[in-house]
């Protein structure tokens, strides 16, 4: 009898791991370990939320048109350039799909997005891990790992889980090094937490081989819809339309985006709360000796003297009610995320921390 047995790399995957939601015997819980808008989404997505209730016997539209139309006009795009998923996960997976396979191989950072290598091997790629330097993106070793068989390069801008970026001059050197006949992916889904900053808009501009891709999962605060979306040469858009399902997406999650980008007001406040708690969370983490690396997201990424500083500091603010994220599965055993909650979160973390370090623990 012939034995069933899935593709070759598909059993090499390792299962993708969320932020931990609960903690057994504790109530009153505060989740800060997936990079949540503490706010919530804006009140004109909840509305159409509930307006779309009425609707949901109706298919969605299958372009996208209408939410494509929103982005463009809010980043100055041109919406037939746009393609959305389901999360920028799915958009990243389109790429993978579309242009990695067996004997392929895919370019991911030492502390890049854990998907990364599961996308790879989901196409059948080979996923090529690049040192980064301090917790950077090293533009030299991406550009001395390739080969020619070398078809993705995944770039996280700013980098999760280290809160770090790089400047668009060294993406652009990465750009320019790299074969026509492999693309670069700029992941930004931190990119509005930085200020002047496109995402990589203007590379893609400038580059056929370039594209980005954004979320509505963290600032927008809408990570239960799963709405992300994707920038690039009309070329490269036409061709991952050809994999894209063309129903995707709800209607209600359509609906809610597009109202959730029209809302700058509520943008501006969930913004400006971040960049201000973030600076003082850092600096009051410091004073303890808990440092970190200046932050262009909405966590830090707090370093520790060694791991066991670090998860007997996880288990005690698990105690105290405070679910954070241990960041070992990206090669950093030393250190914990803390996403930028409201003023309460971050000061119950750090009035936390202070007792761990003092010996409350």
């Amino acid at each position: 009898m012939t034995k069933i047995t899935p593709q070759p790399g598909i059993m090499d995957i390792a299962l993708y791991q969320g932020g931990q939601s609960h903690v057994a015997g504790v109530e009153h819980v505060i989740k800060l370990s997936s990079n949540e808008n503490p706010f919530g989404p804006s009140p004109k997505a909840i509305e159409a939320v509930r307006d779309s209730a009425a609707t949901l016997h109706r298919y969605p539209n299958t372009d996208h048109a209408s939410l494509r139309a929103a982005i463009g006009a809010r980043h100055g795009l041109d919406p037939a350039q746009i393609i959305c998923g389901v999360g920028s996960d799915e958009v990243l997976q389109f790429i993978a799909q579309a242009y990695a396979g067996p004997g392929d191989e895919v370019i991911y950072t030492e502390h890049g997005f854990s998907m990364y290598p599961i996308i790879a091997r989901m196409a059948g790629a080979a996923p090529v891990m690049v040192a980064e330097r301090d917790r950077k993106v090293d533009v030299d070793a991406i550009l001395a790992a390739v080969t020619s068989q070398t078809r993705i390069v995944f770039v996280t801008n700013p980098g999760n889980p280290t809160s770090t970026m790089i400047s668009n001059d060294e993406l652009d050197r990465l750009a320019q090094g790299l074969p026509d006949t492999c693309l670069m992916v700029l992941d930004g889904a931190y990119a509005e937490f930085v200020d002047d900053f496109d995402g990589g808009a203007s590379l893609v501009d400038a580059y056929e081989n370039v594209i980005m891709t954004r979320t509505f999962s963290k600032v927008y605060g809408l990570g239960g819809m799963r709405v992300g979306w994707g920038y690039a040469h009309q070329s490269i858009i036409d061709v991952l339309n050809r994999v894209r399902q063309p129903f995707n997406l709800s209607l209600t999650a359509l609906a809610a985006a597009e109202a959730a980008i029209s809302d700058i007001e509520f943008l501006t406040f969930c913004q400006s709360e971040n960049a201000r708690l973030r600076v003082w969370l850092a600096e009051e983490l410091d004073k303890i000796g808990v440092p970190s690396d200046p932050s262009c997201t909405n966590f830090i990424l707090a370093r520790f003297g060694d791991r066991a500083e670090a998860e007997a500091c996880d288990d005690y603010l698990k105690t105290q009610g405070l679910i954070v994220r241990r960041v070992a599965g990206y090669n950093l055993p030393n250190a914990l995320r803390i996403t930028v909650g409201d003023e309460e979160a971050c000061r119950r973390v750090v009035s936390a921390i202070t007792a761990f370090k003092e010996g409350a623990a």
